[in-house]
């Protein structure tokens, strides 16, 4: 099939259209809103000052759409960085509203329920149209409209990678036009012109083509100057994709620090706002679990403390976020000086160390309710990688490829890996693999995901003892 560009040309005109849809959505909640909520014999004390609040936030949520990179092409990267970015420009745009109606004391004379209507509605009115719209192009573009046209400078195998990639996504409308190596490898079709590096560099003057790809490991510097220096003069968007495929790469990204042009390889989720969102996450459920499960908890310190002499909470250093040592909290279930002859050591299944009430806790995972006091202390957060003893660190650090990368994040109660069943004594690299899953795709939304199967198949594990 040969590519289709019909909608190529009119990429401002879907974000032009992509604006008067988000404000078409917000005011038909507002005016769904108003109708609903002075139905009948109602009516609001100042008309006047609800189309003022209207007009008002029409221009400010063009302007904070803008201002939070709503309008910027979205080709290719995943629903949930646009999604978020819409519900904290969609947020802020209420918080500056309530913040205006509270100075200039009219807050008395807006409608609380017309207000949620408005914020719940459009919210998610907003989202729903652009996941219609996002799946509309992506039919689209792999039918072959809305491309984007690509020459591909390359030498190895990454070149390669990339293209096989881009084909087996049409949905991102990236369509590889060209192909240039020093070694060309076999197996492109017919449809992709192709050639030696100098024959690309004259093909770009005439091709018409919207970006430039340059494919190569970082160790081929001198090439790559050399096809920027001669690409100088193309209005072509010129993108390098270097060789970092075989890296284990953690949120990788590219920032400007100093001027300078900083490719990040292996770095935390946790910086700006996301360290904030998780930290309120963390406070907020921990403090309310811990009123939710207050008379539980009380029972079995009631029952820790019959069961044996010794203190009802065992606290054992553990390992967190940026290798910071802490003292980890749970319901003691062993008696005191347990390991004394033995030393640290895994539990396992015919564990017999455990009294009768401690084997129970294990068995349910009850043991681990107080690290909820971890979590508001913030030592720990609700969802992370596990936790892990220094001297089992220094093993396994050496052992499991990467194993060290999980505390880019704070430990947590639950996790990824453990409502998949690596718990306990299981396959380490596996559980790895999960804690890394998580980190690299870290988001609100995965946290709540975790917290509620943990509560479906989270607690009783044949893992757990």
């Amino acid at each position: 099939m040969s590519p289709k560009g019909h909608l190529r040309e009119h990429s401002s005109l879907l974000l032009w259209i992509m604006r008067l849809t988000d404000v078409a959505v917000s005011l038909l909640f507002c005016g769904l809103g108003y109708a609903i909520v002075f139905a009948g014999p109602h009516s609001p004390p100042s008309v006047l000052l609800y189309q003022i609040a209207v007009l008002f936030s029409v221009p400010l949520q063009i302007l904070l759409f803008q201002s939070f990179s709503v309008y910027q092409p979205w080709r290719g990267e995943d629903y949930l960085q646009e999604f978020v970015a819409v519900l904290m420009a969609w947020t802020v745009i209420f918080a500056i509203l309530a913040f205006l109606t509270v100075i200039t004391k009219t807050s008395e004379n807006f409608s609380r329920a017309w207000l949620v209507t408005w914020f719940l509605g459009g919210g998610m009115g907003i989202l729903t149209t652009r996941f219609l719209l996002r799946n509309l192009l992506k039919r689209l573009r792999a039918r072959g409209y809305n491309l984007r046209h690509i020459i591909l400078f390359a030498e190895g195998d990454t070149g390669w990678r990339v293209y096989e990639t881009l084909c087996h996504a049409p949905e991102t409308g990236l369509n590889i036009r060209a192909y240039f190596s020093s070694s060309l490898p076999s197996g492109l079709p017919d449809v992709v012109h192709r050639g030696s590096i100098e024959e690309g560099i004259d093909y770009t003057r005439t091709s018409n083509a919207d970006q430039i790809w340059i494919a190569m490991s970082l160790k081929d510097e001198a090439e790559i100057e050399h096809i920027v220096r001669q690409l100088r003069d193309t209005t072509a968007d010129i993108r390098l994709v270097p060789d970092l495929f075989g890296y284990r790469l953690i949120n990788h990204s590219i920032s400007n620090i100093a001027n300078m042009s900083v490719i990040n390889l292996s770095i935390t989720p946790m910086d700006g706002v996301n360290r904030w969102v998780k930290a309120f996450e963390d406070k907020i459920f921990a403090a309310l679990i811990l009123l939710l499960i207050s008379p539980l908890f009380a029972a079995i310190a009631i029952a820790v403390k019959l069961s044996s002499p010794g203190p009802v909470f065992y606290r054992q250093e553990r390992l967190s976020w940026n290798g910071r040592k802490f003292q980890m909290l749970k319901f003691r279930s062993m008696p005191v000086d347990s390991e004394a002859n033995s030393g640290p050591k895994w539990a396992t299944p015919n564990e017999s160390r455990a009294t009768r009430v401690g084997a129970f806790l294990r068995r349910t995972s009850l043991d681990e309710l107080p690290q909820f006091l971890n979590v508001l202390q913030g030592d720990m957060s609700i969802v992370g990688p596990r936790p892990e003893r220094p001297v089992f660190v220094e093993q396994f650090k050496d052992e499991i490829p990467s194993y060290m990368q999980k505390h880019l994040v704070k430990a947590g109660i639950t996790g990824w890996a453990q409502i998949n069943g690596w718990r306990g004594d299981t396959d380490l690299h596996q559980r790895i693999e999960h804690d890394l899953y998580y980190i690299e795709n870290w988001s609100l939304w995965l946290d709540l995901k975790i917290i509620v199967m943990t509560l479906f198949k989270g607690f009783i594990h044949k893992n757990a003892y």
